[in-house]
């Protein structure tokens, strides 16, 4: 089965793009980042001072607990609606995709009806494209007359989300992109220095801008920093003045240093306990609106995700790709709004988890809390439940949110739980609450090595 290559993956496959990383089908379960390939440069070990590190919490408290965001790609791609890579893929002229610019003519407030859905959705906040690759800026900068207000728009985009983000009461992101296909220095300034001191001061100009001009910002999302390397970037410099302006930012490792947290794209993978990450995902296989894409994730998948997102300690960024006229695709409205019904009831056991050491089960996923565990069972298998290998002792159970008790009965290598209904209570995942007597512990190499066998011929 021929799979495309997602944006990073290309890159890293030309041997270009420091922070590469590999980006495939979702694995059933989360593998531990030893089992993963290592993402060159940015992710390095750093041993950093307790100063920093209290810090980077402080910071990140609410990030850690949000669990779930909204990931916004937008720009002139949106008008085309061929793809976000479409200018690079398609070998577009600069001059002919300068005219999408005249046809970008979103309705008023567009993103007001996104941040209503992220709310509905149990999303806590919300990224936007402020730049992507094609080097159109969503802003009114003053540095290059490639922008929203000066263009199509006529308008400041990037104003009007974080209007509408604060008017729900949810955490503002800017994504921006260090590749630029527009820019004549985008190319050359890996092999021209004065072009590289031009365009980085542009580079560094822009995120100034986006840093001063929109009161507090909660997160600064970096993306492919291809044709340069950080020292190239002088990302710690741009790093320190991003702080400077805001210092309760949360930043990426996009930009060729580690930043506070990894970003997998398109897979789930933990990194190491103590590192903070986040998947960002499509629910289709495009970014930004591709008209022609229909190979959308079922709710199901979604709600998944983001169980195992949570239950391996890590944030779901979910995106969505609005039209050019920021209309909302209409199956992404419907996968939000059924996500959100499901938040609704769901929502404890996703918000404030904990890292989790149950892993393991032919029909179920998990997530945390101290002592508690929410067995978020997503293949039904009737009446009777059973997972192994929990070495931690259970005192109580019941469906969460009926709070309907649940017999159970533990033995040496399973806790087995009977008397449920044959078909699942709910749709499309129904969970238990389990409480133990400390943090449950599952290990399954426990059953394999120690559980009793029988005699041949028995």
């Amino acid at each position: 089965m021929k799979t495309r290559m997602s944006r990073r993956e290309s890159l890293q496959w030309l041997g270009v793009g420091s922070t590469a990383l590999a980006a495939g089908s979702l694995a059933p379960g989360c593998k531990p980042a030893s089992e993963q390939p290592k993402p060159a440069g940015s992710d390095a070990e750093v041993i950093e001072s307790p100063a920093v590190v209290a810090d980077r919490e402080r910071r990140m408290k609410w990030w850690n607990a949000a669990r779930f965001g909204m990931f916004i790609h937008w720009g002139l791609y949106s008008v085309y609606g061929h793809h976000e890579w479409a200018m690079e893929d398609e070998g577009i002229p600069v001059a002919e995709y300068e005219q999408l610019a005249a046809q970008f003519k979103p309705e008023p407030n567009a993103a007001r009806a996104w941040a209503k859905l992220a709310k509905q959705a149990g999303q806590k906040y919300m990224v936007m494209t402020t730049k992507h690759h094609e080097g159109f800026c969503n802003w009114d900068t003053k540095l290059t007359n490639y922008n929203a207000a000066k263009q199509g728009p006529g308008r400041d985009l990037v104003a009007e989300f974080v209007e509408a983000v604060r008017a729900e009461g949810l955490r503002v992101g800017f994504y921006y992109s260090l590749m630029d296909w527009h820019h004549p220095d985008g190319a050359r300034c890996a092999t021209d220095e004065a072009a590289r001191q031009r365009f980085v001061e542009y580079t560094h100009g822009l995120v100034r801008e986006l840093m001063t001009n929109y009161g507090k910002i909660d997160i600064l999302w970096y993306d492919v920093d291809w044709p340069l390397d950080a020292k190239g970037w002088e990302s710690e410099k741009m790093n320190q003045m991003v702080f400077k302006f805001q210092p309760d930012i949360i930043v990426n490792n996009r930009n060729g240093v580690p930043g506070d947290f990894s970003t997998p794209e398109q897979e789930i993978r933990a990194e190491k306990a103590g590192r903070a990450w986040e998947t960002c995902m499509t629910m289709n296989d495009s970014w930004g609106y591709q008209r022609a894409d229909n190979n959308w994730k079922t709710t199901k998948t979604l709600v998944r995700n983001l169980i195992t997102c949570a239950g391996n300690g890590g944030n779901y960024l979910l995106n969505i790709g609005p039209r050019g006229d920021g209309s909302i695709p209409e199956e992404s409205v419907q996968r939000l709004s059924e996500v959100g019904k499901w938040m609704d009831k769901h929502g404890p056991t996703i918000y404030e988890t904990e890292r989790c050491g149950v892993h393991e089960s032919l029909f179920a996923d998990f997530t945390r809390k101290g002592n508690t565990l929410y067995i978020h069972v997503e293949n039904w298998p009737g009446s009777t439940i059973a997972i192994g290998g929990l070495k931690t002792k259970a005192t109580a159970a019941k469906v969460f949110t009926s709070g309907q008790k649940v017999a159970f009965q533990q033995e040496d290598f399973r806790l087995k739980f009977t008397g449920l209904p044959e078909k699942a209570p709910e749709d499309p995942v129904t969970t238990l609450e389990v409480s133990f007597d400390s943090e449950p512990v599952q290990d399954m190499l426990w059953i394999r090595q120690d559980r009793p066998r029988r005699g041949v011929g028995l």
